[in-house]
């Protein structure tokens, strides 16, 4: 019970010093605690315990809690690596020993400093196909052709290309290694990030494919060229084609029946997995029986059949890498670094997140870079985490790194003292081996089905990334997939979804209109929101969909206004000119007179009572018939019928016409000369509102159904010099046309970098930037509330109506005021100046 309790407290003690960590990497020490600017002994202790993670859990680790199932997982994952070991040294065309070595030295230098307590470093089917691809290409048979004595033919010098190729494995292995170590180092362990799982899974499906093509060789016991570059794997394919009628029979039956073997031993042993306490060993049982037979039978010499060959004891000296080949291999090592970091993190972090702990990604990239570098002085190719013997370390019981530990002793073992005995080995067993360990990777080729449901754009990274591996090979295939996985993501941001929001009633939530029916508009306001950021890519498109989506083509509404301010100038000094000349008229015959009636008396002048236009043109006299000449471009109201005993009456509106000499009814309201209307109303607020159209309209004033935008920018995460330019153009765009433009849900990243690109001016203040749409909502509502009172009046300019009375002309200006309904004319004699007039239009 006490053993118990103290695993227990070592698994706090654990949660607690990563939730330090989280705690450390937010925090500034630097600004809250000066001291630890200092090299101080907890900060140096705390510097060397992150990097060699093994500082910190190795005193705390209990073995009579972890120590029997690390050691069985270990045993397991061991007697795996033996197998695996030798058969991915085919693919990346070693000797089978360098396999075993690759296993080793790796899994110590992990043990000390990786983080991921469940993953097994060390061969892996992806990255010895890529090694493999390097080896083939920088040392190909052709360069070790040798002549033999006394004819003219030649024969591959084995020991010598061997030799080459292990050093060009080494040298790419210590290149990657160092590449993922200085990654690491600069904190770039988010690289790994942009490599998606749909972009991984079909990387290693592809070089699953490859991995086939490369054994399917050894398994029909033909002699084939291996090609490297564009289309290697076609050509490679179209050659092992070709030599089909030379199978060798004694390989292909040895081939066959490790196959079958494998697979129902496979199947069994998953069918019975969770009765047993560790899996069977299936593939080190099949090497071992086919030692035992090969040796027994003599299948190298009976039957010509391939072996594995002398495989020495002990282990090699370490060794320098030939830095001269750094040059040729460094494309190659920068994929192997990013490859096997990408599978090596997405497989730590699967079973941290399953049992609870936390990964450190550029720990993990250290480390990874690390166990390759120092395996590359000791012969070793690119290693990274394996899939299936991570699994079975996993589902084994094993806690700890001490597992890996445990793993590396059974390989040390097997290379010390058992190797030389698998020298009669056939290479069809591990070719065998390697192709039904394949398996799990060719059924990642349901990711299509699921994809095709789920995301067309992660169905078509997959299809890309599969194509060009097998196209273009490993290293330009990643290449290629890396491009147009980023390709895809600018795509996506530069053509997002705009829509408009609308308000769910009773709440302060804000909703797509077009998709979420219970929505309401919010009435004059246009909520307008982007399912991405705006950055130089979309901010063209942000702009047209912003016009398009508010329904306000401002280019053309400008110009539609100036030109009518245009017009409304050009009557300012007609009428201003009128004026003069009635003043001078109006010294001449009379003086100047000013008197206040109703619209009763004023309606009665106009037309008495079943009077009709014959006696309204008598009533008017020789000098109102006159007046269409002289009044060009001006209202005129008149009652049409006589006010009712329940108030109702109708009104005509004339407009004077181009002509000078004429004057016509016209809608005032348009401004439109020739045209004619009659406005009957049956109440004084149908009345008042048609006169506010017409008085905005002769007053050079335009309204919209809209009065205020608010950009909903809560999907920016930053903002560029392009996107700031956009913004303060829709500002004043729209600024023109008399809509103010409000920004809400801005984080505060994006406000500090719209401050640095000079955003903010006396005409754009930060008054504009609201923390939530809904605030934004209701400070336009409330701005409208406060401009606007209760009730509306509006103002009729350059309305006039002429008098008979003593010869003289008077000019009338009408305020109606809606509250009352109560209609009151003003009559200003020659006297009242123009500049009146407009004093009283500016109110």
């Amino acid at each position: 019970m006490r053993l118990t309790q103290g695993g227990l407290n070592m698994e706090r003690d654990v949660l607690d010093e990563q939730r330090l960590e989280e705690l450390a990497q937010r925090m500034d020490y630097s600004d809250t605690h000066p001291s630890l600017t200092k090299c101080t002994v907890p900060r140096l202790k705390r510097c060397v315990v992150g990097c060699l993670p093994v500082l910190y859990w190795l005193p705390r680790y209990s073995i009579w809690d972890y120590g029997m199932p690390d050691l069985i997982s270990g045993i397991s994952v061991g007697i795996m690596h033996l197998p695996q070991g030798m058969a991915y040294a085919l693919l990346a065309s070693l000797p089978p020993v360098f396999g075993l070595y690759t296993s080793l030295y790796p899994a110590l230098v992990y043990f000390f400093f990786g983080t991921s307590r469940h993953i097994s470093i060390g061969t892996f089917a992806v990255l010895s196909i890529m090694v493999g691809s390097v080896t083939e290409r920088l040392a190909p048979d052709r360069n070790f052709l040798v002549m033999l004595n006394g004819t003219n033919l030649t024969e591959v010098n084995i020991t010598a290309r061997d030799s080459y190729r292990v050093q060009v494995a080494a040298a790419t292995t210590v290149l990657g290694g160092l590449i993922q170590v200085v990654l690491g180092l600069v904190k770039f362990g988010f690289v790994g990030t942009y490599l998606s799982e749909p972009l991984v899974r079909a990387y290693t499906t592809a070089a699953a494919a490859h991995a086939v093509v490369a054994v399917i060789a050894q398994l029909f016991g033909l002699s084939t060229t291996r090609f490297s570059g564009p289309l290697s794997l076609v050509y490679t394919l179209v050659e092992v084609c070709s030599k089909l009628p030379q199978t060798h029979l004694p390989t292909l039956v040895v081939s066959g029946v490790s196959m079958v073997f494998l697979i129902a031993a496979k199947e069994i042993n998953s069918a019975i997995s969770a009765k047993l306490p560790v899996p069977i060993p299936v593939e080190l049982i099949t090497i071992v029986a086919a030692t035992v037979i090969s040796s027994y039978t003599h299948l190298n010499d009976n039957y010509t059949i391939s072996v594995v060959g002398e495989i020495p004891s002990g282990l090699a000296a370490p060794r320098l890498p030939d830095a001269s080949l750094f040059e040729e291999v460094m494309g190659d090592a920068f994929a192997l670094a990013i490859v096997g970091y990408a599978i090596s993190i997405s497989l730590g972090k699967t079973f941290a997140l399953k049992h609870g702990y936390k990964v450190d990604s550029n720990q993990e990239l250290v480390a990874l870079g690390l166990s390759n570098a120092v395996g590359g002085f000791f012969q070793c190719y690119a290693v990274c985490s394996s899939m299936s013997r991570s699994l079975i370390q996993e589902s084994t019981g094993g806690k700890t790194q001490m597992a890996g530990m445990a793993s590396a002793v059974i390989v040390l073992v097997t290379v010390l003292k058992l190797g030389p005995l698998f020298q009669e080995l056939p290479k069809a067993v591990l070719a065998a081996i390697v192709f039904v360990n394949l398996k799990g990777m060719f059924k990642q080729y349901y990711d299509i089905i699921t994809l095709w449901r789920s995301s067309k754009v992660d169905l078509v990274v997959w299809l890309v990334t599969w194509v060009s591996t097998l196209l273009f090979n490993l290293d330009m295939g990643l290449g290629a997939s890396i491009t147009f996985a980023v390709l895809t993501v600018i795509f996506r941001t530069q053509l997002p979804k705009y829509s408009v929001l609308g308000h769910v009633p009773g709440t302060e939530l804000y909703l797509d209109m077009e998709t979420h029916r219970e929505v309401r508009e919010v009435p004059g306001i246009t909520i307008f929101h982007s399912s991405a950021t705006v950055y130089f890519a979309n901010a063209d498109l942000y702009l047209e969909a912003l016009k398009g989506k508010s329904g306000l083509d401002i280019s053309k509404m400008i110009i539609y206004k100036r030109r009518q301010e245009a017009k409304q100038r050009r009557r300012d000094k007609r009428a201003e000119r009128r004026a003069k000349r009635e003043a001078k008229r109006q010294v001449r015959h009379c003086q100047t007179k000013t008197e206040v009636f109703s619209v009763e008396e004023a309606a009665g002048q106009w037309k008495e009572p079943g009077g009709g236009d014959g006696d309204r043109e008598e009533s008017l006299g020789d000098d109102q018939r006159g007046w269409c000449g002289r009044e060009n471009g001006t209202v005129f109201v008149m009652p049409t019928t006589p006010r009712t005993p329940d108030d109702q009456c109708s009104w005509e509106y004339l407009k004077g016409s181009k002509d000078p000499d004429c004057a016509t009814l016209g809608a005032v309201s348009e401004l439109q000369d020739g045209d004619t209307t009659t406005l009957g109303s049956s109440s004084e607020d149908t009345l008042s509102r048609e006169l506010d159209k017409v008085s905005m309209g002769s007053l050079g004033k335009w309204t919209w159904d809209i009065h205020s935008i608010i950009l909903d920018l809560s999907t920016a995460n930053f903002i560029d010099t392009v996107a700031i330019k956009t913004m303060r153009n829709i500002f004043h765009d729209f600024g023109e046309i008399d809509v103010t433009v409000y920004m809400a849900g801005c984080q505060m990243s994006v406000v500090e970098q719209l401050e640095l690109g000079g955003f903010f001016s006396e005409s754009i203040t930060k008054g504009r930037l609201f923390a939530t749409v809904h605030d934004a909502v209701l400070h336009c509502l409330g701005h409208q509330g406060t401009s606007t009172p209760s009730y509306e009046y509006s103002l009729v300019r350059d309305v006039h109506i002429y008098s008979s009375i003593e010869d003289t002309i008077w000019k009338t200006v009408y305020c109606f005021e809606q509250m009352n309904h109560v209609c009151k004319y003003v009559i200003a004699g020659d006297a009242v100046q123009h500049q009146t007039l407009r004093t009283l239009t500016e109110v």
